[in-house]
């Protein structure tokens, strides 16, 4: 429960030193509830790494989107996410760590490059993949003899791992194929009961999942454009590739394949010119047409559709990443025959952006 400091009585020369009293104890009582809530945390935070050490599964919030864990080296406990989200066994999982030792258990070869990558940017939204050691269980790789894995940069992530003694297997805590969750209510919505504990940390302030880079010989290739824009890699490795995902073939990270974080209604990314005059709402007459906008729209485009989110009203792209995934959310739940999407510029976080909005609109694109 939490104190409020009373003022009491007191005289016209005394008033100022009783109101700097009552904002001292203000202060003493607003310490004292955050150590409450730290408290109640790593209580929580310890349960949770129970249920891991168990074989249960465990949704925890990451700076990206919230992920589904499991114990990495048991491959029951895996199977388990596969199950729950109904994910083809040949699209392999992240592997996520709370300390730099655990890479050299988990790969069995760590390139120079890597080592880089890991220095400049772990903790955070970049997933590395390498060769991976015997300790692996194939489940967690689709037999893939390369493992990805990562530092998440979240105080929660962090503990559950350390404290749970093991690296954490973790895709998005969603059915497959759909949105990915930002917030612990999302996780709700979607899993449920399913799943043995959900850790609400607030939402994700990256909002898109990790950028996704493969490292071997000569070769360096952003398997998956995500929270670290490709600019800032290259800074420190030099040039890149970017796959392409349009290739049929099995996938080497997660969010490869064409077909991914898709909502249920089928969208389109339309041109800024198409959303402005509403060229699209006219040809669907008589249907209800939501927009997912870049930024604050003109008043016309009020008039055009049913509906609309925006990602950022100054088009900030780092906003604009963040609120993606609980924009299309909102329009998702609105009973909308399409949503029509503004692209953004493709440079920093704005890459994944496009990335995700073109997964999406397969429904729409293959109809």
């Amino acid at each position: 429960m939490t104190m409020t400091a009373v003022r009491t009585p007191c005289s016209r020369h005394a008033a100022g030193d009783c109101m700097m009293h009552a904002g001292v104890e203000d202060m003493v009582d607003k310490a004292e509830d955050m150590e409450d809530e730290a408290d109640d945390m790593e209580k929580l935070i310890i349960r949770a790494a129970e249920i891991i050490r168990r074989g249960g599964l465990v949704a925890f919030p990451t700076e990206t989107v919230y992920g589904l864990g499991a114990d990495a080296l048991n491959a029951r406990a895996v199977a388990r996410i596969f199950e729950v989200k109904r994910r083809p066994r040949f699209d392999p999982l992240i592997v996520h760590i709370s300390d730099f030792s655990m890479v050299y258990e988990l790969c069995d070869h760590v390139d120079e490059r890597a080592e880089k990558l890991m220095r400049a940017f772990w903790p955070g939204p970049l997933t590395i993949v390498m060769p991976k050691s015997e300790i692996v269980p194939d489940i967690v790789t689709a037999s893939l003899p390369t493992v990805a894995v990562r530092m998440p940069a979240h105080p929660i992530a962090l503990r559950l791992i350390e404290k749970a003694r093991t690296p954490i297997a973790a895709p998005s805590a969603n059915p497959f194929g759909y949105l990915s969750p930002t917030s612990a209510d999302d996780v709700r919505e979607m899993l449920g009961d399913r799943i043995d504990m959900i850790i609400d940390g607030g939402r994700c302030p990256i909002g898109v999942e990790s950028t996704v880079i493969y490292i071997a010989g000569d070769k360096k290739i952003v398997l998956r454009p995500g929270g670290l824009p490709v600019e800032e890699i290259e800074r420190v490795i030099g040039a890149v590739e970017i796959e392409s995902h349009e290739k049929k073939q099995k996938p080497r990270s997660p969010g490869q394949l064409p077909k991914h974080y898709a909502p249920r209604t089928p969208l389109v990314i339309a041109s800024a010119d198409e959303i402005r005059t509403g060229t699209g709402k006219r040809e669907m007459r008589h249907r209800r047409c939501g927009l997912l906008a870049f930024k604050k729209p003109t008043p016309e485009c009020y008039h055009n559709y049913d509906a609309i989110e925006v990602l950022s009203d100054k088009g900030d792209l780092v906003e604009a990443a963040a609120n993606l995934f609980a924009c299309l959310r909102r329009l998702d739940r609105r009973n909308l025959d399409i949503i029509y999407a503004e692209p953004v510029p493709e440079v920093g976080l704005g890459r994944a952006v496009m990335d995700r909005l073109r997964k999406a609109a397969w429904k729409a694109s293959s109809q």
